[in-house]
């Protein structure tokens, strides 16, 4: 099917063809990708939809997110997928994304217990990393990847001695696999701006990018996806509510910092009226993780 000639007649018909006799009554084109588009679809019953095209590959990797946490409240329900995965379609989530959030602390709860503590462990032999694109063969090579694209994102933003001293934290959190926890199957973009919220409360997560990685990487993806409450406080209250995970607080505040200069060389390219909040971030984290590594330092002497 040609997703550029769709009109509300030919949608209409494909809800048919799937069973679903609603009656769409409007159609809206959102923002899509090269290779495909979205459409917000409305019926006559009050109810949206929303029926993405998009690669083969791409549709089969959300879809098969979606329907392996359908249990979660925070995910929209698929209604149907084409059989060559050429289109899928899912209830819309009704709410504003980035704003009126609520605390942070209340906000990665809930994503953490309705979410994040839903995720089931992948096939182990699988690669890290981005399903269908971008396999690394190492945890370390997913991490390296990513510093390195912030680093160029940065520019003189940060300084090299910030960057160095990034790469020997990751390098030593990330040498051996077999310290990085079992592979599970993750959303792989849970930021504020893939989050939903209605009445400063999180109700749907939104535009999964699956892959596959530690439950640690989502959860402080999330973390430092906005710039306020970036503490340590608001970090262990979420983290306390996050199952199959038992960091050392030390580990914790070190990858927290790994995901933080990520996260603020996308805000650089992305969203620099946060640039301020992140920088002040980066000096409260960069001491914390000092701190600690000298009191570790200290008791292993």
């Amino acid at each position: 099917m040609n997703e550029h000639a769709l009109d509300l007649d030919a949608i209409r018909s494909l809800f048919r063809r799937h069973g679903i006799e609603d009656k769409i009554t409007n159609l809206r084109r959102l923002s899509g990708t090269t290779a495909g588009q979205v459409l917000k679809l409305d019926t006559e019953r009050g109810e949206s939809y929303i029926l993405k095209f998009e690669t083969q590959g791409e549709i089969r990797t959300v879809e098969r997110l979606l329907r392996t946490y359908d249990r979660s409240p925070l995910l929209p329900e698929v209604l149907f997928t084409a059989e060559d995965h050429s289109y899928l379609a899912y209830e819309f989530i009704e709410g504003t994304t980035h704003f009126n959030r609520g605390t942070k602390k209340d906000w990665m709860a809930l994503l953490t217990r309705e979410l994040l503590n839903r995720y089931k462990e992948s096939e182990q032999d699988v690669p890290w990393g981005r399903i269908g694109y971008g396999p690394r063969l190492t945890w370390k090579d997913f991490n390296d990847a990513g510093i390195q694209e912030a680093r160029i994102n940065l520019g003189e933003t940060l300084t090299e001695a910030d960057y160095v001293y990034v790469r020997s934290v990751a390098d030593r959190l990330f040498a051996d696999d077999d310290k990085q926890g079992r592979k599970y199957l993750l959303h792989g973009d849970t930021g504020v701006h893939n989050f939903v919220y209605r009445d400063s409360t999180l109700i749907g997560v939104i535009d999964p990018s699956p892959m596959i990685g530690p439950i640690l990487y989502d959860f402080l993806y999330a973390f430092c996806s906005s710039p306020d409450d970036l503490t340590i406080e608001t970090l262990l209250d979420a983290y306390d509510t996050l199952e199959n995970e038992t960091l050392d607080k030390t580990r914790l505040i070190q990858e927290t910092l790994v995901q933080l200069y990520c996260r603020t060389g996308l805000s650089v390219k992305h969203h620099p009226h946060d640039l301020p909040g992140y920088l002040e971030a980066w000096g409260y984290w960069k001491k914390l993780c000092e701190t600690h590594a000298e009191i570790t330092h200290q008791r292993s002497r």
